[in-house]
């Protein structure tokens, strides 16, 4: 089983910074993916951006060229810095990893999810 801890939300002025981290512990045997994704009020949850193991990146069109992720495997931790922030990027922003539980299985798992507010 994986925990993941997320912290770094906020309050922040639109055209401001923030760093969100979450790291992941328990049990598995290595992670294969780890990313975010966000819910804004009365919308659907949607993909903000997901790093494998490799290095390999995605991310939403609306984020591009604003936020980055990146990863630490040591710490099987994984970082979104956001940048150039706009009120419609407010949002709860959850983690997300998939995560090898076995020689042969894969599972996912979610964090509690941090809440992003971008306003003056």
């Amino acid at each position: 089983q994986v925990q993941l801890v997320e912290s770094g939300g906020g309050l922040v002025q639109p055209g401001g910074s923030l760093r969100l981290s979450c790291a992941a512990s328990g049990s598995f045997f290595s992670i294969n993916s780890m990313g975010w994704y966000r819910q804004a009020p009365g919308k659907e949850l949607e993909l903000v951006a997901t790093i494998m193991d490799t290095g390999s990146t995605k991310y939403a069109d609306s984020v591009k060229g604003r936020f980055t992720i990146s990863r630490d495997n040591a710490k099987n931790t994984v970082y979104l810095q956001m940048n150039s922030l706009k009120p419609e990027d407010t949002a709860v922003y959850y983690c997300h990893t998939q995560y090898r539980n076995s020689e042969y299985t894969m599972a996912n798992h979610w964090g509690q999810g941090t809440q992003v507010t971008v306003s003056s």
